[in-house]
């Protein structure tokens, strides 16, 4: 199982952005985690960050045909961006979007979240573990619908 990790504008500043809000964990640090997380459960990852939303919708159209899914933490482009949105939906990939806070209870205009209309999941406010949430539940998804499959062809 291969997965592709977006992540958006400013999770590179993770450390040194609002510590109150998103921990003291480095954006290297947290790579490393989801990382040694998403081995143990036996699934690949790589990661990609940008600050752009057209190189986020980039990476995404490059995902097609070389990675199982996507998890994706769009970050402020989570509630502008009907780009990353189609550019999901044209993919057709499984993917989980995640946010480090609640965005449901921060500023209100945090509470739609675009990219998550694309997404089968959502993990929301679970910090660095929300990742590893969305690898475990995109592996179990894409194992389970991978069986149902091999059923319907027998």
């Amino acid at each position: 199982m291969k997965f592709l990790i977006i992540n958006g504008p400013n999770i590179n500043m993770l450390g040194i952005r609002e510590p109150d809000k998103y921990g003291t964990m480095s954006y290297p640090e947290l790579v490393r985690y989801i990382s040694e997380q998403a081995f143990a459960m036996g699934a690949e990852t790589d990661f990609f960050q940008s600050n752009s939303e057209g190189d986020i919708v980039t990476a995404i159209q490059n995902a097609y045909n070389k990675y199982d899914g996507i998890v994706i933490n769009p970050a402020a482009y989570t509630h502008t961006s009907i780009a990353i949105l189609d550019a999901l939906t044209a993919v057709a990939l499984p993917a989980a979007e995640v946010h480090i806070t609640d965005i449901k209870n921060r500023e209100p205009f945090r509470a739609v979240s675009y990219a998550g209309m694309a997404c089968l999941f959502s993990f929301i406010g679970q910090g660095k573990e929300g990742y590893v949430n969305a690898v475990r539940a995109l592996t179990e998804y894409i194992i389970n619908n991978n069986d149902a499959d091999s059923e319907i062809q027998r």
